[in-house]
């Protein structure tokens, strides 16, 4: 007889679980796994050494089939109850079956050994079946480790019409119970059945398996559906081998480790249990691990009206505020109205007093994080300077003067994105303003700011945005500037607001002035300006389309003791200077560079940067030398103007092209720039102020001689005279 000890398969459907599994936050001991797949896997046992109490407790973890299974002596374990003591695992179902052709049996049976463990079979919850026609199965059982007995169960028939489903009386099936304590069990079959019944009941089968796991059909004496089968019992587990009063006076070695634990003896073995007391939960082999329970989620704690208060370990209910129980049954409430009314007439002046504090608190509030922001940004410096000069033209605005003026900032007021921040059309006193909030300023800056603000605002050109204030009672300066009414120079010479042909000499005009206001900064103010983001969609045009260089965010003033100076721009890409870009030294050529730029948007109307082309063909800079390189710059021109004075159109690219020359010293400076289109401008307008060579002219679109200049005399000598070298 081959012995299996409680060989198990994978059962793909866990069963339900005996009781209720309390999942607390702390069940198992830190760094240790606590569960296996879908089972939790509660302290005392564990996965892995070191993780439960003793090597008994200790469970494998092991995937088959795609589901995880703990096992512990080859046992399935399907379930654990820490309450109870007890676990639901697999076993198998013996089995002996008749071959009528080779006359010979194939027995299959099984022994099951917990002796010297903490383990003991279940004699209330598992019960002893036996199945098939006249089959006598017995089990060898060991009780309280030593005692040996057996017992057996007799199933008879010798026709198939005297099965019943469900019975389990002795025919075709019968079943009896197990002694309390058992430790080892062994099944073994004694045949004794007519022949005749081969025919249609071939094998008998043994089994224990739980009370509630098993019903019996009579397609199991017809079939083989329960051959290599499995069933589930239960088993008990205990701590020790000793009571609980012996086990409390050694504390380190007794189990229930939770303030909120008790001890109890086993009921099946010689060792004791651990739970935890009445009103918590959880796993009281755990420091802590027993956690009192909120009984107020259980909406019938408490009668109708009452509140219910969680206790340590109990609750306790109560009537509402404004009610008393009625007539001292503390199972009903009702209104207690000279409570109810005193109270609320407290809490409405309670609630008056309340928000007036609040609100005052809130005002003192806001009214410091405001003074802090006005101290930070030098406000006291630009309030003395107003103060002191009255014909200082700067006004510090409030910020609910900016709110109301924007209409706290609504997106329809919004005129302008840019890398600072966004720019809102407002009116203060009937006069149209631009508001730019933005969105951060370097934190180095801020004791300067004011002092800026001061400089900044004493700039006074024709072709340069006034500023005239500014807010800073908020975290981030707000600026005021006037108002530009015709948008910028990028939306216009790009259609989005031109409702007719853009000529050369209003293109000449808008470049000579944005010029002059960039070498006005870069010579005239005090300190020096640089701009930092010069391109056209910072050049603004009023109702008479004159130039206006505006957002002076990206800005820096140049220190009166420094030539050069480290710094970082938000510039544009498209625009900024190249050698800026290596050595991050901001100069007044970097302003060059991108004035450049612009210059070629004028003669193109094409963007600096274009998304939708070829990457080698998406800076316009570079395809612009490329063209002056092959002299194809006529493809570049916008169509409006290939038919102007090409004269002074090359004009106009050679000393773009000087702007946009790779080193920065090689380029003319802003005055230089202002002067030589002050200079093209004139000769647009007084063409016989000058000869030109049509005949020399024409190559400059087409093929060219390598030793002619812009107008046919020698390159070099003529950018000489232009800029008075």
């Amino acid at each position: 007889m081959g012995a299996i000890i409680l060989i198990i398969q994978l059962f793909l459907l866990i069963l339900p679980s005996l009781t209720k599994v309390v999942e607390s936050a702390n069940t198992t001991l830190p760094g240790c796994r606590d569960s296996c797949g879908k089972v939790p896997i509660p302290y005392p046992f564990g996965i892995g050494p070191n993780c439960s109490m003793s090597e008994a407790f200790e469970l494998s973890c092991s995937t088959t089939n795609l589901t995880t299974i703990p096992y512990r002596y080859s046992a399935l374990i399907m379930n654990i109850s820490l309450s109870l003591g007890q676990a639901r695992v697999g076993m198998p179902i013996s089995s002996k079956c008749y071959n009528i052709t080779t006359k010979l049996y194939n027995e299959s049976t099984w022994e099951a050994d917990l002796k010297d463990t903490p383990y003991r079979f279940n004699h209330e919850k598992n019960k002893f079946v036996v199945i098939g026609c006249n089959t006598l199965g017995y089990l060898s059982f060991t009780v309280n480790q030593n005692d040996s007995y057996w017992g057996g169960c007799v199933s008879g028939c010798d026709r198939l019409e005297s099965l019943s489903d469900e019975s389990c009386s002795g025919i075709g099936c019968c079943q009896t119970s197990i002694p309390k304590g058992t430790s080892y069990i062994l099944f073994e079959f004694v045949d004794f059945r007519n022949p005749k019944v081969y025919s249609f009941n071939p094998c008998s089968y043994a089994m224990l398996t739980g009370e509630d796991e098993f019903v019996f059909n009579t397609s199991y004496i017809t079939a083989q559906q329960l051959l290599d089968q499995n069933t589930t019992i239960v088993i008990d587990w205990f701590i020790g081998n000793t009571t609980c009063d012996s086990a409390q006076t050694n504390k380190s070695s007794y189990a229930c480790k939770s303030d909120y634990s008790i001890c109890l003896n086993s009921s099946s073995g010689p060792g004791y249990l651990c739970n935890c007391i009445d009103g918590y939960e959880g796993n009281p082999y755990l420091q802590g691990g027993c956690q009192d329970i909120d009984e107020c989620t259980n909406r019938n704690a408490c009668f109708k009206d009452e509140k219910c208060h969680n206790l340590p370990g109990s609750y306790k209910c109560s009537c509402p505020f404004g009610k008393r129980n009625k007539h001292n049954d503390e199972r009903d409430c009702e209104l207690n109205l000279s409570l109810f009314i005193g109270s609320c007439v407290s809490i409405v002046i309670l609630s008056f007093l309340g928000f007036g504090a609040y609100v005052v608190h809130e005002r003192r509030k806001l009214s410091k994080v405001k003074e802090k922001y006005f101290q930070e940004y030098g406000g006291w410096t630009l309030l003395k300077k107003i103060q002191s000069d009255q014909g200082f033209g700067f006004t510090i605005f409030t910020r609910r003067q900016v709110e109301l003026a924007t209409n706290n900032f609504d997106s329809a007021n919004i005129i302008g994105h840019g890398g600072q921040g966004t720019v809102y059309r407002g009116t203060f006193r009937d006069q149209m303003v631009a508001i730019k909030k933005c969105k951060i300023v370097d934190e180095s800056k801020k004791k300067e700011f004011g002092k800026e603000m001061i400089i900044l605002s004493q700039i006074n050109h024709k072709n340069i945005v006034k500023l005239l204030g500014c807010c800073l009672e908020v975290e981030v300066p707000i600026l005021v500037y006037e108002f530009i009414p015709n948008g910028t120079l990028f939306n216009y010479i790009r259609g989005k607001n031109k409702g007719s042909r853009i000529s050369l000499s209003l293109r000449l005009m808008i470049a000579h002035e944005s010029a002059d206001a960039l070498a006005y900064l870069h010579f005239s103010a005090s300190p020096p300006i640089f701009h930092g983001d010069v391109k056209s969609a910072n050049i603004l045009l009023d109702e008479n389309y004159m130039a206006k260089v505006s957002d002076f965010g990206a800005s820096i003033l140049v220190p009166s003791d420094k030539e050069q100076f480290v710094t970082l721009v938000q510039g544009t890409c498209g625009y900024l200077d190249p050698e800026y870009l290596q050595t991050c030294q901001l100069t007044d050529k970097s302003d060059v560079y991108s004035f450049g730029v612009v210059l070629l948007e004028l003669l193109t109307s094409k963007p600096a940067i274009a998304f939708d082309v070829l990457e080698e063909e998406r800076s316009l800079s570079s395809r612009f030398l490329v063209a002056m390189k092959e002299k194809k710059m006529h493809d570049l021109l916008d169509d409006e103007i290939k038919g102007d004075d090409l004269e002074v159109i090359m004009e106009v690219a050679e000393l773009a092209k000087e702007c946009l020359n790779m080193k920065a010293d090689e380029r003319p400076t802003m005055k230089e720039i202002a002067q030589e289109l002050d200079r093209i401008r004139k000769l647009k307008q007084h063409p016989w102020g000058q000869e030109y060579n049509s005949d020399e002219m024409e190559p400059l679109f087409g093929e060219i001689s390598h030793d002619t200049g812009c107008f046919g005399r020698d390159k070099e000598a003529e950018v000489s005279i232009a800029f008075g070298r």
